[in-house]
């Protein structure tokens, strides 16, 4: 199995680069040669190794995807963690450099622990912290535009205490201004002012799949690069650095270079980000540790005074160390294992599948009409997360849940389009609606007057019940109809109601039985009457809405603003063979996986599972499936010669399925072991099992089949 998690070797690769980078900035490799040339090096080009750090963490990081603090909390406690070790790795340096003799120590600890670092390379640590949780909330309560402006101002303010110091100290309020600023915080380099913005523009890079060809990303990298060393050298000839360690052009300069570096992907190096994070931490004390060994060997001109020599073997002990304290590391913990043999049961997501879908049905929709993506019941059991922030990444902008719980749920996966509440919701929520931004549907005169009673302003969409004797204000016959518009009419005049939309249901949209069919348009022709008369009242319509599924795939010549696409989304139809007027490439985003968890040897005569419905009629071998009708695979469909495949073959379902097991005849096949997968839903070689035709072995229909997929069965989301 192959994970939608693509592996970025140049990022990893590019780590252990930008922990050289450091070694260089804190050794000056040339300065033992041209001063011009290792300010070049050091004072400019390596200056793009710690934003690329910040960059790295914010693109795991940072994602307004994220649905949950789980990943920000992991960030923080690991990064403190390390960051607390690595203070008391360097409590003996800091004693040798009598630190603890200093004035006022325990404010000088604090304010060092919180901001700079109790060493000089430290910074970087606390810098990540207040950096990385301070981006990841700017992400979450103002999206990245508003993210992305505080971040700009804070990196401008940064900029004229640092590389642009020598502009701010020439006015009295602006140097008085950094005079108190480096009083509080010593560098300026830190998570207040320049890492939110690289933080940011690693997690924007990540949720959003703008990229630049290969060849593109490194000339535009090598251009700015070189607008940034012309920076970098005139701020340095006319003395306006302080702290030259921050640009204009850094910014664009990184941009560009993660741009670069994300087409490299193949094989993970995750040592490589351990190695390059203790390289980082323990490069100082190696310095400590050479210049010590030169003293004793009275070698000081070659391995101190010779800048390129000591910046040679500073990288060399440094690696060198580092890199047997992973595999040591690595060795005591042992390997993990690999994620798909952690899963006793999964369902596999094709996100390229559900893009391709996606793309196919917009192909088919009248122009300027929208598509309402319904993902409501963890989006028919596929997984609400994935695919919902995956929909949003392509560009779909309206959403279509059931209940208020799971609107909100949108909100905190980052999802910012239109949600619609399909279902009912208490008036009584009103102010949660209105807090997250949510559409209300308004299911008749009654349920609309109780909202407006609560004095908060919410969007909603009026339902019309057009025949189908749902939800909706009752149009479906004259008799009603004239007080129903009535009704209506008033409900455009409430003050705390927004109304955004009308739309209706079509109940028998996905028949083209002749009875239907008239049904169908007996339906629509209500609902445009209804919207005629409102107009006729001097009433602006709103976004109209008439097309689930079925009713783009039977009515596509209809022309409204959304069409709400559920089952058909998800590259399946209701029943299988069903007809319609459109015949669409869709494919199917979901496969139902388990795992072989036993495998028994059962004598011919002896029974299997529950109430001993399959006896053997010979010598049989029987695999043991971890998965039951608890996770959603019906009990119904125990005894209906339905089977799974493994390896590409049959093998047939026996005995009864159970809550969490149920077991299947693996006679005929070779090659069969434990913890191999068997495929219940989806392709496995050239065999297939429909979602349709499993669903219509169970007596039921595809929406009800894949909705009933347990919470207990993991989602992973696979390329193919």
């Amino acid at each position: 199995m192959k994970t939608a998690n693509k592996n970025y070797i140049g990022i990893d690769i590019f780590r252990v680069i930008a922990a050289i980078f450091i070694i260089a900035i804190h050794t000056s490799p040339f300065c033992s040669y041209n001063a011009w040339a290792d300010f070049i090096l050091t004072r400019v080009i390596a200056r793009i190794a710690v934003p690329f750090f910040f960059m790295t963490s914010g693109f795991f990081l940072i994602s307004r995807y994220q649905y949950s603090t789980k990943k920000l909390k992991i960030f923080v406690k690991k990064t403190a963690s390390i960051y607390s070790v690595t203070i008391v790795l360097y409590i003996p340096i800091n004693i040798y450099n009598e630190y603890f003799q200093t004035e006022n120590l325990l404010p000088n600890i604090i304010q060092d622990i919180i901001f700079d670092g109790t060493l000089y390379h430290l910074w970087y640590l606390p810098a990540s912290l207040i950096g990385g949780v301070f981006a990841w909330y700017l992400v979450r309560r103002l999206g990245y535009c508003g993210a992305f402006f505080v971040a700009a101002v804070l990196y401008f303010i940064g900029l004229f205490g640092d590389s642009y110091y020598g502009l701010s100290e020439k006015n009295v309020i602006l140097e008085g201004f950094y005079t108190l600023l480096f009083q509080e915080l010593d560098y300026t380099r830190n998570g207040i002012f320049f890492a939110p913005i690289f933080f940011l523009m690693g997690g924007w890079i990540a949720d959003n799949k703008i990229r630049f060809s290969h060849t593109i990303a490194w000339i535009l990298f090598v251009f700015m690069m070189s607008f940034m060393l012309v920076e970098g050298v005139i701020l340095h000839q006319f003395g306006l650095q302080r702290h030259d360690s921050m640009y204009f052009f850094l910014v664009p300069c990184m941009y560009f270079l993660f741009q670069a570096l994300l087409y490299f992907q193949g094989r993970r190096y995750a040592w490589m980000r351990d190695v390059s994070l203790l390289v980082y931490i323990i490069h100082p004390m190696i310095i400590v540790f050479i210049r010590f060994a030169a003293k004793v060997l009275h070698m000081q001109t070659l391995f101190v005074e010779n800048s390129a020599v000591h910046f040679f073997l500073v990288v060399v002990v440094s690696m060198f160390f580092s890199v047997a304290v992973v595999v040591l590391w690595r060795q005591f913990r042992g390997k993990k294992k690999k994620q798909d043999t952690e899963m006793r049961a999964y369902i596999e997501i094709n996100l390229k599948n559900l893009t391709h879908n996606v793309k196919v049905l917009r192909e088919k929709m009248p122009s300027k009409c929208e598509l309402m993506a319904v993902v409501k019941a963890q989006a028919y059991g596929h997984g609400m997360y994935e695919i919902a922030t995956h929909l949003d990444k392509i560009g779909v902008r309206a959403f279509a849940v059931a209940t208020i719980d799971e609107g909100i749920a949108l909100r905190k996966y980052g999802i910012r389009g239109e949600i619609l509440i399909l279902g009912y919701t208490p008036p009584e929520q009103a102010r949660a609606l209105q807090k997250y931004n949510l559409t209300q549907t308004l299911i008749d005169y009654d349920y609309a007057y109780r909202l407006n009673t609560q004095r908060c302003k919410v969007k909603v969409h009026i339902k019309l019940d057009t025949g189908m004797h749902r939800l909706g204000f009752d149009v479906c016959t004259d008799k009603s109809a004239g007080k129903e518009m009535r009704n209506i009419f008033n409900v455009f005049f409430m003050e705390s109601l927004m109304i955004t939309g009308i739309f209706t249901y079509l109940c028998v949209a996905d028949s083209l039985a002749q009875e239907d069919v008239l049904f169908t348009r007996r339906q629509i022709a209500i609902f445009y009457k209804v919207i005629n008369r409102l107009k006729k009242q001097g009433i602006h319509i709103p976004k109209i809405h008439i097309q689930s599924s079925y009713g783009l795939l039977n009515y596509p010549e209809l022309k409204c603003n959304y069409i709400r696409t559920g089952i058909s989304m998800y590259g399946v139809l209701s029943t299988p063979n069903i007809q319609t007027k459109l015949q669409l490439d869709l494919k199917p985003v979901l496969a139902l996986k388990a795992r072989i968890v036993l495998i028994r040897q059962v004598r011919e005569g002896d029974s299997v599972g529950y109430g001993r419905t399959f006896v053997a009629d010979k010598d049989s071998r029987i695999a043991i499936l971890s998965i039951g009708y608890a996770d959603g695979f019906p009990r119904v469909l125990s005894g209906k010669e339905q089977y799974v495949l493994i390896n590409g073959e049959p093998a047939p379902i026996v005995g009864r399925i159970c809550m969490d097991q149920f077991a299947v005849d693996i006679t005929e096949l070779s090659n069969v072991s434990i913890n191999m997968t068997a495929t219940l839903i989806g392709r496995d070689s050239e065999k297939e099992i429909d979602a349709s035709t499993l669903a219509e072995n169970a007596e039921s229909i595809t929406n009800e089949l894949l909705s009933r997929i347990g919470t207990r069965v993991r989602v992973v989301e696979v390329e193919t």
